[in-house]
């Protein structure tokens, strides 16, 4: 049987669709239905290959362009994106499960937000001149050469251009190795960019389950490897990058916290947490899912956060009415079941949700947890679910400690009108990305990513440049030269 969402193949290389029938099979399970609703190959050893050498062989010419000739292609593919949207936010949907109401104006607009972006960057990109003297050094920045991006499946579309963008915008080729959960956007992503006028071989995308990812870290031929996923699987791709010395960019997971204060407005701190703890059904990786409520507004905050959760439309997500969507699997949702049980068995009070939705798909009520102590296990690990847990604080001082006491580090937010504490809270949060009465937000002209376990480097913003390029430093001697002997 074909479907409407199976590729043409099952990956992207030299500018064209590429099939190896020999690789492990791969089916791509919509999590609306649980129907599997395309079928796909992993990448074998001879595919893996095929893919640096096209990304190697590409690289050369590609950075030999100047960055306005660069930044045009990518500025192209951004506006083709745009054009797309609907069937890219339908792609996106079937392949995440998320609402339409949401892939609509968040994925694949954000991913040609990036596009554009840095595509406006590229000519941008220079070196500078140091004077000393009559001498003097002037620097260059250069591409790396291949990158190789593996990818989570939360944002595919996005994520495949968040990586791309900044690389492609430096001179580098890449290798992308989208989750096998969510397979199918990042190769519109390539065909676009090659249709914009990337030479053949500047963006790859090959498929494949770990073992796929782990040879293209470890290959010679790859000078950097930008990883979005789990701080599990960020530990085993630093350490393999490491080995050869190769550039790396972790964003990685957290389990951020959200301050609100009793002077908070509160329909804006509920919708914080919402967008903090349900948009994309919790699997978000700077999601606030550890909210610290200051207890003079703690009773009012839990009851119109559950009053607003009735507003909750849950179904087919194509319907774009609907705006809750299921897990994007099944394990993911018994893995998410699982938490909500050690929850209750721990001691904290189920406010609202926590239960499956009986019929197709992998659907999970959003969840509320309150009375939730530091030390239970869904204030500690990573839930990536739709489970918001508030905890109680009483002084500035005991919220800013109790919101670092994790070893994530990824983002953090304060609720308050008070607006010198909410400047000194962000002062003082352990976190690569803050908020200001607001959640969430990812704009391409500004830096994310985390710090301690939640990763290294940044990306999108100039930020990225710097982690997509090199210097290269030149000293110009205008003199004799002396020496001792």
């Amino acid at each position: 049987m074909t479907y409407p969402t199976q590729p043409k193949a099952s990956h992207f290389i030299g500018g064209q669709y590429v099939e190896d029938t020999a690789g492990e099979v791969i089916e791509v399970i919509y999590p609306a239905t649980g129907a599997v609703i395309a079928t796909l190959h992993a990448a074998t050893p001879a595919i893996v290959d095929q893919a640096l050498t096209s990304a190697k062989n590409a690289q050369a010419a590609w950075a030999a362009m100047t960055g306005t000739e660069r930044g045009r292609v990518l500025r192209r593919a951004a506006d083709i994106m745009r054009e797309r949207n609907h069937d890219l936010s339908v792609l996106e949907t079937h392949d995440t499960g998320k609402p339409y109401q949401e892939t609509s104006v968040v994925d694949a607009t954000s991913g040609a937000d990036a596009l554009e972006y840095f595509g406006g960057l590229a000519a941008a990109i220079t070196g500078e001149h140091i004077q000393l003297g009559e001498n003097f050094v002037y620097t260059r920045r250069e591409a790396l050469g291949v990158c190789v991006g593996i990818g989570a499946w939360n944002y595919p579309t996005q994520i495949a251009c968040w990586k791309g963008a900044p690389a492609l915008a430096c001179g580098n080729t890449m290798v992308f190795k989208p989750s096998e959960m969510t397979p199918l956007c990042a190769l519109k992503v390539a065909e676009i960019l090659h249709e914009a006028g990337a030479p053949a071989g500047v963006y790859n995308v090959i498929q494949g389950y770990g073992a796929v990812g782990a040879s293209l870290v470890t290959d010679s031929r790859v000078d950097k490897v930008s990883l979005t996923g789990s701080v599990p699987t960020g530990k085993k791709v630093y350490a393999a990058a490491a080995e050869g010395i190769r550039h790396v960019t972790m964003e990685l997971g957290g389990k951020s916290p959200m301050v609100i204060f009793d002077d908070a407005d509160l329909e804006n701190a509920v919708s914080g947490a919402i967008l903090g703890n349900f948009y994309s059904t919790g699997q978000v990786c700077s999601n606030g899912t550890r909210v610290f409520v200051q207890k003079g507004i703690k009773d009012a905050f839990l009851k119109r956060l559950t009053e607003r959760l009735e507003g909750v439309k849950m179904g087919d997500p194509l319907d774009e009415t609907v705006n809750f969507g299921p897990m994007v699997s099944d394990k993911q949702r018994q893995i998410v079941l699982g938490y909500i049980k050690k929850g209750v068995a721990e001691g904290a009070r189920l406010v609202t949700g926590g239960q499956e939705v009986d019929g197709d798909g992998f659907f999970i009520q959003p969840t509320v947890f309150a009375d939730v102590t530091d030390d239970m296990t869904i204030a500690r690990e990573e839930i990536f679910g739709p489970v918001l847990s508030v905890l109680d604080f009483e002084t500035e001082e005991e919220a800013l400690t109790r919101a670092n006491a994790t070893e994530f580090g990824l983002a953090a937010g304060v609720f308050t009108n008070d607006l010198t504490r909410a400047h000194r809270m962000v002062a003082g949060f352990e976190a690569g990305t803050c908020y200001i009465n607001t959640f969430n937000l990812a704009p391409v002209e500004a830096p994310f990513g985390g710090s301690k376990l939640s990763g290294v480097g940044r990306e999108n913003s100039k930020a990225a440049i710097e982690h997509y390029s090199q210097i290269k430093g030149v000293y110009v001697g205008m003199g004799d030269v002396e020496a001792p002997f």
